[in-house]
């Protein structure tokens, strides 16, 4: 495997430890601070994936919670715009002593507005790259308007963002109020990337207009076409990454050529096991925690934990592929059943979902639901939930199987 994911902490401004993780290739062509976005963590989906694209493409890239966030110390509450600046500043600082100060900062969202007001307090900075970026900090407002008389009249209020209940305090609004995104642009002075997505719901592309128009060249715009806001689609973070590469390239001298090779499963996807005829095979992959390189009947695939479980989120978990092999046995039986019998099946789903409260990893009880179309009466839908059930892998599941292991020395 090329490069490793480090996890390492620094001290914010106000002196609380704050949890970061470093995409470090084996020989790095520069390095790049990633800002996240909005009462989200560095462990969102899109960070990740961008972070190891770029990674692949030569970049070490760290990514960090914001104090109050994810695993960093600190009070959300207390927070604001102004501190989120004050922690990027305090990152680059342990990136220019620990290994290299960043040249690159890439903000998502909210994060995007601070690494563009950061930029003039980080001297080494060659670019800034924004994804979803507001062009007023304020915009975050709109997120929490039905508790702003709350805020007002209490000084603070418990909002739910995303799903999780935040204390937002009235200094956190004045902060908003004070801050000038635009005229940050405006005087960048440095090459500035915008990206955006015009179907973003949360932060619309007018915001990227309002940024690109007072910004100085050099400066770019990159249309994220039917991208959400979250960048939730991995090949819609990877493309934003594969294009932040090129674009960084120009101003930072880096030989791009002698890059490594960006994957689409990053660095892992270098490593595969041996073809396997006649079963599965899985091998641990060097350098990484838990990911495993798996092949089944030659087919290769990588499977993984989570960050949270301590692996790298490179592949789906082992629980996870048995649900996604009864889905598919099911759809590929209703097909063969329904070709058999001259049925017209134009399409079929099968959604598996664990019990409700049942154990990640030992499940003892799933939910299956199916969706046909087609010249289909309700009998025949029926049936063919019942021939659903008929699949090897649901008899497998169902009936049990005897598992018998025994210890060798090699294959």
């Amino acid at each position: 495997m090329t490069g490793e994911t480090k996890k390492t902490e620094f001290k914010s401004a106000g002196g609380e430890t704050l949890a970061a993780a470093l995409e470090l290739p084996e020989r790095p062509h520069a390095y790049a601070l990633f800002a996240h976005c909005f009462s989200c963590t560095k462990d969102i989906k899109a960070a990740r994936e961008i972070a190891r694209a770029l990674r692949a493409k030569g970049f070490a890239v760290m990514r960090f919670d914001f104090t109050g966030l994810g695993a960093s110390e600190g009070e959300f509450a207390n927070t604001n715009f102004s501190s989120n600046v004050d922690d990027l500043v305090a990152a680059a600082d342990f990136l220019r002593e620990t290994y290299e100060a960043p040249s690159i900062l890439i903000g998502h969202s909210l994060g995007g507005a601070a690494a563009i007001v950061a930029a003039s307090r980080i001297p080494e900075v060659k670019g800034v790259a924004t994804i979803g970026a507001p062009a007023d900090a304020g915009h975050v407002v709109k997120q929490i308007s039905e508790h702003r008389d709350e805020i007002e009249e209490k000084g603070f209020a418990t909002v739910d963002l995303a799903g999780r209940p935040f204390t937002i305090k009235k200094q956190f609004l004045v902060d908003l109020e004070n801050q000038d995104v635009t005229a940050a642009a405006e005087n960048l002075k440095k090459p500035l990337l915008i990206m955006h997505a015009p179907l973003d719901k949360t932060v619309g592309i007018e915001n990227a207009a309002k940024i690109f128009a007072a910004a100085k060249h050099p400066k770019s715009f990159i249309s994220l076409d039917d991208a959400d806001h979250l960048l939730s689609k991995p090949e819609d973070a990877r493309y934003a990454a594969g294009v932040l590469a090129a674009w960084a390239g120009r101003y930072i001298g880096a030989p791009m050529e002698d890059a490594e090779p960006a994957e689409t499963q990053d660095a892992a996807s270098s490593y595969a096991a041996p073809p396997f005829a006649g079963g599965a095979l899985a091998q641990t992959v060097p350098g990484e925690p838990l990911a495993v390189a798996l092949s089944i009947d030659g087919y290769p695939m990588t499977i993984d934990a989570s960050e949270e479980e301590g692996g790298h989120d490179l592949g789906p978990n082992p629980t996870r592929t048995v649900e996604g092999a009864l889905a598919a046995c099911g759809v590929m039986t209703i097909k063969m059943y329904a070709r058999r019998k001259g049925w017209d099946v134009q399409s079929a789903e099968i959604r598996i979902r664990r019990g409700e409260k049942q154990e990640s990893h030992t499940p003892g009880e799933f939910e299956k639901e199916l969706a046909v179309s087609g010249d289909l009466d309700d009998e025949q839908k029926a049936r063919l939930l019942e021939i659903a059930d008929k699949c090897p892998v649901h008899r497998l599941l169902t009936r049990g199987v005897t598992v018998n292991s025994r210890l060798v020395s090699k294959f």
